[in-house]
């Protein structure tokens, strides 16, 4: 006899968000790229990985099932161009994580270095997405890498305080005139990830227990933390224009 009470609801198995979608990596051999890459195929996708380091890069793709790997610098946009000129048709998304903040005095820098550093990260971007524009299915889109920690002028921090503050506007902008390709600008403060072990060396240690002990958060943010924030962004086709924080509570501690 039935009791009237309804059965409970038992959800299904959830199907991959990013099944049949094509992911590039630029920049995707190590720390934050390789981490959304792994990220990426748990959810169904096909990655490409791009790097500078050949034999890193194969690592790479081996540890996450790449679909294919180009191994060139970023910077060079001739070398950008052959590689999405050989990538089939449909596209999806890119994740651009290749470069790095520039710090120092602004005195020592050379006229070269102040135009490196104001435009290494927007003239990749650009370049990406010229060669993606009109190729990216609806709903794709392209993110870029910033950061938290230069929002301060501070000694020691030089230029990266005007680049950090450069991207915002340099995205939204980018995502009115790529329309509707959606693009999206994620700012990390520290990560542990390979390039934090490398520029911090033997104080790394020191530098964690600083933030398990100051961040709102209680612990340090891992490469998985900003992967997730990266699939989500290439899940959710509202978000377009938009700067996506991701430190911890770093800036509101330091």
């Amino acid at each position: 006899m039935s009791t009237g009470t309804p059965a409970p609801h038992v959800p299904g198995p959830r199907a991959p968000e990013l099944a049949g979608r094509t992911v590039i990596v630029v920049g995707g051999s190590a720390g934050i790229g390789l981490e959304t890459a792994r990220r990426a195929r748990a959810e169904g996708a096909d990655v490409v990985l791009t790097g500078r380091d050949p034999a890193r890069l194969e690592r790479a793709a081996a540890d996450v099932g790449a679909r294919e790997t180009a191994a060139f610098d970023a910077t060079d946009s001739a070398a950008l161009a052959r590689f999405f000129g050989d990538l089939p048709d449909p596209l999806d998304h890119v994740l651009i994580t290749a470069g790095g903040p520039h710090y120092g005095p602004l005195l020592e820098m050379d006229a070269a270095g102040v135009r490196e550093a104001l435009s290494d990260h927007m003239v990749v971007a650009l370049d990406v997405a010229r060669n993606v524009a009109g190729r990216l299915r609806p709903g794709g889109t392209i993110l870029l890498m910033g950061g938290t920690g230069a929002r301060r002028v501070g000694h020691g921090l030089g230029i990266a305080s005007a680049t950090t503050t450069a991207l915002p506007p340099f995205t939204a902008a980018l995502a009115l005139e790529i329309a509707p390709v959606r693009v999206n600008l994620i700012a990390a403060g520290f990560v542990d990830t390979p390039l934090s072990a490398s520029l911090l060396g033997d104080k790394l240690d020191e530098r964690r227990a600083e933030l398990r002990d100051t961040l709102p958060i209680g612990r340090v943010v891992g490469p998985e933390d900003v992967a997730a924030l990266a699939v989500h962004l290439m899940t959710n086709t509202a978000l377009t224009g938009a700067t996506y924080d991701i430190d911890g509570g770093q800036q509101f501690v330091w």
